[in-house]
């Protein structure tokens, strides 16, 4: 095998021997096609997942070959070294963590061939994002940032020339509409894919359609964008695997015996025949690649050399293939010069299934703790630029902790890190990993804090085990402690806030000495059963805070106070068989505008009313019995095993002036509490589920189950990604009819990253949740969320594993929040309401903690207020982009139905900022808008038969100003769902 270390001397070669090529990249280096041939774009490529069966770092450096032979650095070092050979070869770089880590470790000369490659074509960048995200679990927030990453990296290292303009989404198990629509919105000529349920693609197959316009948003116009789906999965044609890591046959071209060259092309061609029956267009895409290939690339190359060299040659006798070197973007390029229409496509290609049996819907789930803490990551990394661009942080090791959580929050969208479906030792490393970025993230805030705040000397510290009410700083005692609240949020935000506390009294004020309503609430018995928990504090101090950006809260033990601050418990029913005087009545428990009624004899809510309605809800939770679910799929055994429990819940229930809770335990090893908070308009319900008991031959799989007499008619609602709605009809899909025989429950879960709802001509249900997790409506009015997993059995599609998470030497306990909403079905402002709580969910309060010292000299420093943003404006990013320059992403959240467009000024941000000039960029904020160019396709049913190629550009004039020009230069409009992003340059 040869390695890089022998490109230097190649170099030196190649410069006495070959003349200097002309420069030139995208799409003026493609290679030249034939008119009235099948032309064959062979596309070399290696799928290198960041993170699998090994950890990131075992990929790259190929340790561990006892689980896998596969090692990265080796990938690209072959590669580069053949591509240098000859310059009709061509190879796509996809994973950019993967190249990042590489290029470090380059010398100067091995940089300087690379950047040819790059400016000639034959190396080309394609998807570019820091990881191949996964498409169901991941947040839109985190997808938009892990692209702005990656494709940061390849501007900053190559310049334009490294610009992708394919998205390469060969592996995700599904896909979301909201990617579409960000590929669009990033200036993406379209995309590629390799999964779609098996039904699906065999009608596509049979009309034609296996490539289409994807139109990717109901409120965004010209957000459509191309999209193909691969022939054979994204690997090389059977029997033409000339990499090391298979056994077909090498071409064998000398006078031998084992001359094998006509059978080669033969067989090569019989199979491309068929592929073409399959395809529009005189245009093929050919992968020659596959998972973590081409480590000795000269196997490779030297083969696929050979056989274009003979497939070309049989053109002389009437062959009418013409086979070369491409890539993804020049395949599109000359579907784009064809002038043909497609079909078009509106929804989404969830839920993917492989099969009738197998439908991918449970790693919609898989892993729920580590889903939740990947959101924490988030949280922190938003929390953290926004800080280092208000402080102006910018030592070296801000920068660094800044970028390091950046690129892990990359690693963890990654396909196999969010999804769950990685081996236990790999997603230990990612919780190794993510903690370590998340110290960083919380050190940066800390310092960002100092500079801003009156307290230059405070601890900021932060506790990242709140979820379990436990806190280091307070846990021998809250007296004189700030809670410093940041607001990642554009608008003032007014939250409850829970700290962690002994049982005593305290008093709460503010910045401005006023005191603010406060109450001792009792955590949860459960909660205090954890093994692992130190319980140094049992109750929690509860107040509500208003926030614009941050606020200092002051806690202060106090005498004893009167009991109407204290907690009451009014009620507790242990079971049904106890002899209470109202046994067969309800208890309300209630707000000014909440009520909840719990049904005594079951101990389960019974009725809820809010916003002026009133519903019957009864909430209760389910366990599916399985046999052979695994990681990625969800497969009941038999419809009769699922078990939804309706009465014995143990309830009690604590009456609080500013909270009411009712504890409630659920057999073994579930168990919630639902809160209600005076002047919050929605029911906040906290779960605990676990260890879940297994028998020897079957898991169990958690759902909690929401049942009404709404009367949906089989329809519910779910999000994409956190944006965009999609209307789901129970067993039926937008372009075929599923296979429900043999798994009709799995093949009606759909993923929800952040809401799911139904609803009839007079109310609404919504629940929004604090992780992704697979959801459902299998009977009308009943919404259902899959929490947690444990099974038995690896489900046979790689990872080698079941999923049978420990920690803490016992099976794993997860814990999480779903909210409800109840509204009327005919107000926009229902739907509004439950965006901003997405938001609020999404990016709460953080909370730092520090001692009050009593005395400061420091004043704090102001802050700019976004308040100014119209309501339904977003503040998506805000983030140090290079030494001197801010990037700023605003979003309208409100889609079409719910909002209109809105305008409003950025000169008061960017004169803050010290601004000098600014400039309008695509989505991922590396591309000039006033640049951006991307392939416009028609529909069959447009009736438009283009006549000469077709570009979508800017449908808005760019924004472009300098510190000189008058403020109205800043106006910014966004209409619904609409996103912008700026970059301002600072003195």
């Amino acid at each position: 095998m040869k390695y890089l270390s022998g490109i230097v001397l190649l170099v030196a070669l190649l410069a006495l021997s070959v003349r200097p090529s002309e420069e030139a990249c995208g799409y003026e280096a493609c290679p030249k096609t034939k008119t009235n041939m099948i032309n064959i774009h062979m596309v070399p490529h290696s799928h290198d997942d960041v993170g699998w069966l090994k950890t990131v770092d075992q990929y790259f450096y190929g340790h561990r070959s006892n689980i896998q032979h596969a090692g990265v650095q080796y990938i690209i070092d072959t590669v580069i070294a053949e591509l240098i050979k000859d310059p009709s070869r061509r190879f796509i770089q996809v994973e950019t963590s993967f190249f990042a880590k590489w290029w470090a470790e380059q010398s100067e000369t091995v940089k300087q061939v690379v950047k040819k490659l790059v400016n000639e074509g034959r190396l080309e960048f394609t998807g570019g994002a820091w990881s191949m995200n996964d498409e169901a679990a991941v947040n839109y927030q985190s997808v938009i940032d892990q692209f702005t990453l990656g494709l940061k990296f390849l501007d900053d290292t190559f310049g334009s020339c490294a610009r992708p303009r394919i998205g390469w989404q060969i592996d995700p198990f599904g896909h979301s509409r909201e990617q579409a629509s960000i590929f669009a919105q990033m200036g993406f000529d379209g995309e590629f894919f390799a999964r779609m349920d098996h039904r699906d693609k065999n009608d596509r197959k049979d009309n034609l359609g296996m490539e289409m316009i994807w139109d990717a948003s109901d409120s965004l116009s010209n957000d459509e964008i191309f999209t193909g789906l691969l022939y054979r999965h994204y690997s090389a044609p059977p029997g033409y695997c000339f990499d090391v890591h298979c056994g077909d046959d090498p071409i064998i071209d000398t006078k031998s015996y084992d001359n094998n060259v006509k059978s080669r092309v033969d067989d090569f061609l019989k199979y491309v025949t068929e592929v073409a029956e399959h395809f529009r267009s005189n245009h093929i895409m050919i992968p020659m690649g596959d998972d973590f290939q081409y480590e000795d690339a000269q196997v490779n190359f030297k083969n696929m050399d050979k056989l274009i060299k003979y497939v070309n040659e049989r053109q002389s006798e009437g062959s009418t293939f013409n086979l070369f070197y491409s890539t993804p973007a020049c395949y599109l390029n000359s579907l784009h010069e064809g002038l043909q229409t497609w079909p078009n496509k509106t929804q989404d290609f969830f839920p993917y299934g492989s099969d009738d049996n197998s439908y991918w819907t449970g790693y919609y789930t898989s892993r729920p703790t580590q889903k939740r803490f990947e959101r924490d990551g988030n949280h922190i990394l938003q929390v953290a630029k926004q800080l280092s661009v208000f402080a102006d942080l910018n030592s070296q090791q801000q920068k660094e902790d800044l970028e390091y959580l950046r690129e892990i929050m990359g690693v963890m969208q990654h396909h196999d890190a969010i999804t769950g479906t990685e081996k236990q030792h790999v997603s230990d490393d990612y919780d190794r990993i993510l903690y370590d970025a998340i110290l960083g993230g919380v050190n940066t805030a800390r310092d960002g804090l100092r500079k801003l705040t009156n307290l230059p000397n405070g601890e900021f510290e932060s506790c990242l085990q709140l979820n379990i009410s436990e806190c280091a700083f307070t846990k021998d005692g809250a007296d004189n402690v700030v809670v410093t609240l940041y607001n990642p949020l554009a608008h003032t935000s007014t939250q409850y806030v829970r700290v962690p506390v002994k049982n005593e009294n305290y008093q709460v004020t503010d910045e401005k000495g006023r005191v603010v309503a406060s109450e001792v609430v009792p955590v949860a018995w459960q909660v205090l059963a954890l093994e692992f928990r130190n319980n140094d504090t049992q109750h929690e101090l509860v107040f509500k805070a208003s926030v614009d950006k941050i606020a200092n809260y002051y806690i202060k033990k106090v005498a004893s106070q009167e009991t109407k601050n204290r907690f009451k418990k009014v009620n507790s029913l242990k079971n049904a068989t106890e002899t209470y005087d109202d046994v067969e009545g309800e208890t309300v428990v209630q707000t000014s505008q909440i009520k909840l009624v719990i049904d005594n004899k079951t101990g389960l809510l019974k009725t809820v009313e809010m916003n002026g309605v009133s519903e019957n809800i009864d909430q209760s939770y389910g366990v599916y019995r399985t046999y052979d679910s695994g990681a990625y799929v969800f497969r009941q055994y038999h419809q009769a095993d699922f078990i939804v429990q309706y009465e014995g819940v143990e309830f009690t229930v604590y009456d609080g002036a500013l909270v009411k809770e009712v504890h409630q335990q659920f057999g073994e090893y579930i168990s919630q509490v639902i809160r209600i908070y005076e002047g919050k308009n929605l029911v906040e319900i906290e779960w605990q589920v676990g260890p879940i008991e297994r028998e020897e031959e079957f898991g169990r799989e958690v759902v909690i189950i929401f049942n009404s007499t709404i009367a949906s008619d089989g329809v519910s609602y779910t999000d994409s990604n956190g944006r965009e709605m999609i209307k789901r009809v129970k067993d039926q899909r937008e372009n075929f009819t599923p296979g429900l025989d043999r798994q009709p429950t799995a093949a009606n879960y759909y993923p929800v990253t952040s809401r799911i709802a139904l609803q009839d001509s007079k109310k609404r249900i919504a629940l929004l949740n604090d992780r992704a997790q697979g959801g459902a409506s299998m009977i009308n009015g009943q919404l259902e969320l899959m929490l947690h997993r444990r099974l038995v059995r690896d489900d046979g599609y790689g990872v080698g594993e079941a999923l049978n998470e420990q920690k803490y030497g016992q099976p794993m306990i997860a814990r999480g929040k779903v909210y409800l909403i109840l509204s009327p079905s005919d107000e926009s402002t229902s739907t509004s309401a439950e965006r901003e709580a997405e938001k609020e969910i999404h990016l709460p309060f953080w909370k730092f903690f520090s001692r009050n010292t009593g005395s400061t000299t420091a004043a704090a420093k102001s802050l700019p207020s976004f308040d100014d943003f119209p309501k339904s404006v977003h503040l998506l990013t805000l983030e140090p982009f290079n030494d001197d320059e801010v990037l700023l992403r605003v979003e309208n959240f409100l889609d079409h139905t719910e909002g209109k467009v809105v305008s409003f000024n950025i000169r008061p941000i960017f004169d803050y900022l010290n601004g000098v000039e600014i400039r309008e960029t695509t989505l991922d904020g590396n591309l000039p808008l006033s640049n951006m160019k991307r392939f416009k396709f028609h529909h069959d049913s447009s009736g438009h038969k283009p006549e000469a190629v077709e570009y979508f550009t800017s449908a808005h004039k760019p924004l472009a100003a300098e510190q000189s020009q008058e403020a109205s230069e800043f106006s910014v409009t966004l209409h619904p769902m609409q996103i912008r992003t700026f970059i301002i340059k600072t003195e």
